[in-house]
């Protein structure tokens, strides 16, 4: 299973996600979605995991739950927006990752891009970084990767830009 994991949209959706996202079975977002369209535009796209973020509010707390955790390829998941960081997560994330035992842990809320080994856990921490304009970020990015027979595979980094404008108007900023 190929799947492209996005963050921290803020009500913006770039089309290169489109393309970069072409090829995956299923997406995931891991909050901050910012607006009902965007969450729309990607169901209408691909089969859509989404978790409301701490800007989220009104329909998409509805439409969306703060937290999923579910299996694929083998790999139970833990999708959540704010998790704290490797190895010290939150209380309700750590008590969450206690009772299930993920494989994966997904987040996003911190706007920087790390995907990293928790041995304490057990689990691969990946945060995709944020993909929209809103932020401090300088690079809008996006994972993939795959899932099969119980293993992360193939994983990729795609940088889809400067966050703005103005940065890209003046990279050396």
């Amino acid at each position: 299973m190929k799947v492209g994991l996005i963050s921290d949209t803020h009500g913006f959706l770039d089309k290169k996600v489109f393309h970069y996202f072409k090829e995956v079975d299923e997406i995931w977002h891991a909050g901050d979605i910012g607006t009902e369209d965007i969450l729309s535009k990607l169901l209408e796209f691909k089969p859509t995991i989404a978790v409301w973020g701490n800007i989220d509010g009104g329909k998409l707390r509805v439409s969306c739950k703060e937290g999923e955790i579910f299996e694929r390829g083998g790999v139970r998941v833990l999708i959540t927006h704010i998790a704290g960081k490797p190895p010290r997560y939150n209380r309700e994330v750590l008590s969450l990752v206690k009772k299930y035992q993920p494989k994966l842990l997904v987040c996003g809320h911190s706007h920087i891009l790390k995907v990293m080994p928790d041995k304490e856990n057990d689990l691969l921490f990946m945060n995709p970084g944020a993909a929209g304009r809103h932020g401090f970020h300088k690079v809008r990015t996006l994972l993939r990767f795959e899932l099969v027979d119980s293993e992360i595979k193939n994983l990729e980094v795609v940088e889809l830009g400067p966050r703005s404008e103005k940065l890209a108007s003046h990279p050396s900023k």
